[in-house]
């Protein structure tokens, strides 16, 4: 299903009971953070989406925990159920997964081109909701939004669920990401991109080719697809706004930007447009982030707006990250659903994938795997760390197909069990993610992955792996049956 913006996505929520309208005045420092927390973490059946209309100081509305449940995300993604996703994206794929290193790029690449080929790239449009008023110059003040201050130790007010746009400086590929901005004025703003992320390659591009500025524009709101896909991990040069289009079932309608070379959704609620010079930076942070913890302050580039563009009411989308669980989490697990297939382009063994809330998604991977030979699952967990941004994954443990990786007790039940720490680890170095602040060094540390399967011969076990116990399925029946006579 496409929505063809915010608006209808907010519908939808509201007729299914999944919204709750927020009349009375709230604060976008603090207060809305506050109460954002507690129903993120509170009872599921209080667990909605918040649309806040008044807003102290500023007559825009926020959303927030639009996507803060599996129900909701799989909605915003066109979908009953997340499972789905990785349904439909393998039925992209040939039954018969490759063999070899080369097969694997060529299907690698035959996906994408299944996708280019539907027809689904994003179409350009000459008039856009999103411009109906549009603010340039001094007008174009970032004090119109009500831009949430999150927790108390927030350098300032964060930009929080927006689609960054670039275009690479020399060859013109286009890069939609998910970068917390940082407002340090009414025109300028803190770009927090990573430097394993697209937007900071484009960068590293410009600062290579001697450019003096580089277009930035950010898109806040539209069809919820269209959103999420820039939090996606795609593979460079593949356009965000084409899985987009994949996920909708029809293409993404573009506008020009009205003082950038750059294409944004029409169907946006805001956009601010601006420039990066690639040789600026100013010191970002702190921010309360994903991982639960403060990000410390560090350099990053600036942007300068040069204009704001709004439909006549707009309504302003956000997200607040903290200690898990909360609404990224469930964005991350919609992640982890669509790209199980692509993970299985190259690992046809895997079985299952699970990124439990407790690990922050870089911190714990779980999978399940068809085990084969000697040392197959250390060959999964090498095969993963060499994989995009599973790079940054601090563990892998390795389950056999039988266990329940979705099942995060059952999985850590296996793993104590099965695991000798003599015999079953590999711990090494390499790329982590930016914000972990337990490496020793920025970006680079110990990883670990662990071989939780049951172990034999073939392993070097001799002594026979026990068998787990179980009740015989037939008097399981046979209580399940008479249930109600036992306890009435």
């Amino acid at each position: 299903m496409a929505y063809r913006d915010l608006r209808e996505f907010i519908a939808r929520l509201e007729a299914a009971g999944e919204l709750i309208r927020v009349k009375a005045p709230v604060s976008a420092q603090l207060e809305i953070t506050e109460i954002v927390d507690r129903i993120s973490k509170g009872p599921a059946g209080q667990n909605k989406a918040l649309l806040f209309e008044n807003v102290r100081g500023c007559e825009v509305p926020v959303l927030i925990n639009a996507f803060g449940s599996a129900q909701r995300m799989a909605w915003a993604l066109g979908v009953d159920d997340l499972n789905e996703l990785a349904t439909r994206l393998g039925r992209l794929l040939r039954p018969e997964l490759p063999h070899g290193l080369g097969p694997m790029f060529d299907k690698a690449g035959e996906l994408w081109g299944a996708l280019r080929s539907v027809g689904l790239g994003p179409s350009l449009v000459r008039h856009a909701a999103v411009q109906e008023i549009v603010l340039a110059g001094e007008d174009a003040s970032l004090d119109r939004l009500p831009i949430l201050q999150c927790w108390p130790k927030d350098g300032g007010r964060y930009v929080t669920l927006p689609a960054v746009i670039t275009r690479d400086p020399v060859r013109g590929t286009r890069n939609v990401g998910m970068y917390r901005l940082q407002v340090y004025d009414s025109r300028t703003l803190g770009m927090h991109w990573q430097l394993h992320k697209g937007g900071a390659e484009h960068q590293r591009v410009a600062e290579r080719a001697g450019a003096e500025r580089i277009p930035v524009a950010v898109s806040l709101g539209g069809d919820p697809a269209v959103m999420w896909c820039a939090s996606a991990p795609l593979p460079p040069d593949i356009d965000e706004f084409l899985l987009a289009g994949w996920l909708r079932g029809k293409p993404v309608p573009l506008v020009k930007c009205v003082t950038q070379p750059l294409e944004v959704p029409a169907d946006a609620e805001i956009v601010i447009e601006g420039t990066v010079d690639p040789a600026e930076s100013r010191p970002e942070g702190p921010f309360g982030d994903h991982t639960g913890y403060y990000t410390p302050v560090a350099d990053y580039p600036v942007m300068h707006v040069t204009a704001i563009t709004h439909r006549r009411e707009p309504i302003y989308p956000a997200t607040v990250v903290g200690r898990p669980p909360m609404e990224d989490y469930w964005m991350g697990k919609a992640t982890e659903r669509l790209f199980l297939p692509l993970m299985r382009l190259f690992l046809s063994e895997i079985v299952d994938v699970a990124m439990p809330a407790e690990g922050v998604f870089h911190n714990l991977v779980l999978v399940s795997i068809r085990k084969r030979f000697p040392g197959h699952p250390r060959k999964v967990i090498n095969g993963l760390w060499g994989l995009g941004l599973m790079m940054l994954a601090k563990a892998i443990v390795i389950f056999d197909e039988n266990v329940d990786v979705q099942n995060s007790a059952e999985a850590y039940w296996q793993m104590f069990g099965n695991v000798d720490w003599a015999h079953d680890v590999v711990i090494q170095e390499g790329p982590t993610d930016a914000l972990d602040h337990a490496s020793y060094r920025f970006a680079f540390g110990g990883k670990i992955g662990i071989d939780a399967t049951a172990k034999g011969p073939l392993d070097g076990y001799t002594r026979g792996w026990p068998e787990s116990v179980a009740m015989p399925e037939v008097v399981r029946k046979l209580v399940t049956e008479r249930w109600e006579e036992y306890i009435g």
